[in-house]
């Protein structure tokens, strides 16, 4: 069975599901991530792909990660929080590595109870 591009690339679905998640328009991201409305188009239908510069400022607008948009990871939430939480992790040393994940832990089961 053949393959489409969107099988073997799943940055332009990814980038739809992300910008109709916030309920933005091409339009609406295009200008809020200061790219050209007709590049949001191209990314969508697959025909070109995004420089670096603006795959991060497409993230940023949707607050998506990158990875989620090229695939990487599956759920579009949970990657956008994972970057904020984890963006200096490599800075702590073990113990408070433990604390964080333990507060962490505290915090989730706290949020279930509510």
């Amino acid at each position: 069975m053949p393959t489409s591009d969107h099988d073997k690339d799943p940055f332009p679905t990814r980038l739809v599901q992300a910008r109709e998640l916030r309920h933005l328009s091409q339009i609406d991201l295009a200008k809020r991530a200061g790219i050209p409305a007709s590049s949001i188009s191209h990314f969508e239908a697959g025909t070109r792909k995004p420089s670096f510069d603006n795959l991060r400022r497409i993230a940023t607008v949707l607050a998506v990660s990158t990875d989620f948009l090229i695939g990487r990871v599956a759920n579009p939430e949970l990657a956008a929080e994972a970057d904020r939480l984890h963006r200096d992790a490599q800075r702590l040393n073990d113990s408070d590595r433990d604390l964080a994940q333990a507060f962490i832990e505290m915090l989730g089961k706290r949020s279930k109870k509510d």
